[in-house]
């Protein structure tokens, strides 16, 4: 069997959680796999080393345009080409016409959905994604052998959206993992050395929120502009990756609070290895997303040790095991001020969420979620060619 996987993203600096889960399936692949023959393709960017050639999975760097251009129509030329008996993409799209048996990682169905405050805002990049996305993914569904998502509650959540009949098989959730290299971190020099590497201050809490509506960002902002007036509390800041310090002081302004900027910490883009010292040294890790099909972060700061403030929306319940974790309503601010107070002031909470947060994070793992993807493979061959 020759499977051919789409990495269109993996060699871009800046990578994040599609990318990853895409990187973690193929590097357990080269490790569970040495009967079948794979060929991954990657679109030329400039980190060259975070795929190798094995003796049997091939890395081919594809030009082809635009995203929609490279996908639609140089993919599944160049897995053809290839020999390739299937094709397996990994980022919630795929081509409408694959020319072969199809697989298909679907994520989510945010894009799909119309809910007010998931829809009100976002940048142009992510607005024309969604539309396209939108466009392709109906289509794609009808043409696709296997559809993975990624949490049972995403699985019924595209059931329903997409009305499909009680006998289709087609449709499986395989759950994500958390990356080895998330663990408590003893070494005083390494977490000495991500700390001056970001400048973070002495006492944080540490939220990933992005211009992604779904990310409630001004909702957070506003519970931790709330936590400082009613605690006072001098040394507590707030950092944030990635995010453009002009795009903060919009949400800043919307919310009423333009001076909290001071207690913001922007790192700018942290390196995945980077990640497990800063959770190490965060106070609370802050996740409470209004929409998740899974939440891969909740697991990273579970592994590191860091209870964990979330929500009781779609899919965190589930991945959380609805005890591992401090759970609000992320439509109230109030609730993830008031979880923010009660975590700080009471130790014994904040152990016992991590305790269990540490066990409930042990039940994920790439290895399994490789193994599942490889039979999904199996059957879809065994399906079509013997």
């Amino acid at each position: 069997m020759k499977i051919a996987i789409e990495g269109q993203r993996l060699q871009r600096e800046k990578k994040h959680g599609m990318d990853m889960v895409a990187l973690e399936l193929i590097n357990y692949i080269q490790k569970l796999d040495k009967e079948n023959e794979y060929v991954v393709f990657v679109k030329p960017d400039v980190d060259k080393t975070v795929l190798k050639d094995t003796e049997n999975v091939k890395i081919v760097e594809l030009d082809g345009g635009p995203y929609p251009i490279w996908e639609q129509s140089a993919l599944p030329k160049a897995a053809k080409k290839e020999g390739c008996h299937l094709l397996h993409c990994t980022s919630n799209t795929a081509p409408i016409n694959p020319g072969m048996p199809l697989v298909v990682t679907l994520h989510d169905i945010i894009y799909m959905e119309s809910h007010p405050l998931l829809k009100k805002s976002g940048t142009w990049y992510q607005k024309f994604g969604n539309m396209y996305r939108r466009f392709v993914v109906p289509r794609v569904i009808k043409k696709s052998d296997k559809i993975i998502t990624v949490s049972k509650f995403e699985k019924n959540r595209i059931k329903e959206f997409f009305h499909f009949p009680e006998n289709d098989n087609r449709l499986v959730a395989v759950y994500n993992g958390v990356s080895e290299h998330f663990r408590k971190i003893n070494d005083q020099k390494e977490l000495d050395r991500v700390k001056k590497l970001y400048n973070l201050p002495d006492k944080f809490l540490f939220f990933l929120g992005n211009t992604d509506p779904k990310k409630n960002t001004p909702g957070t902002l506003k519970a931790f502009s709330d936590y400082l007036l009613q605690t006072n509390d001098e040394d507590m800041y707030l950092v944030m990756l990635d995010y453009e310090e002009n795009e903060l002081k919009k949400v800043l302004a919307d919310i009423g609070d333009p001076s909290l900027i001071e207690r913001i910490h922007l790192t700018g883009y942290v390196i995945n290895t980077d990640l497990p010292a800063i959770y190490n040294q965060c106070q609370i890790f802050l996740y409470p997303s209004l929409r998740e099909s899974f939440g891969i972060p909740m697991l990273e700061a579970m592994r590191c040790g860091v209870a964990v403030i979330t929500s009781n929306t779609s899919s965190m319940p589930e991945i959380t095991g609805g005890e591992a974790a401090y759970i609000v309503d992320p439509f109230k601010p109030e609730e993830i001020t008031e979880g923010i107070i009660r975590l700080m002031k009471d130790e014994t909470l904040r152990n016992d969420l991590i305790e269990k947060g540490f066990k409930q994070s042990q039940k994920f793992s790439w290895e399994n979620m490789a193994k599942d993807v490889l039979g999904l493979y199996e059957e879809v061959y065994k399906n079509h060619y013997r």
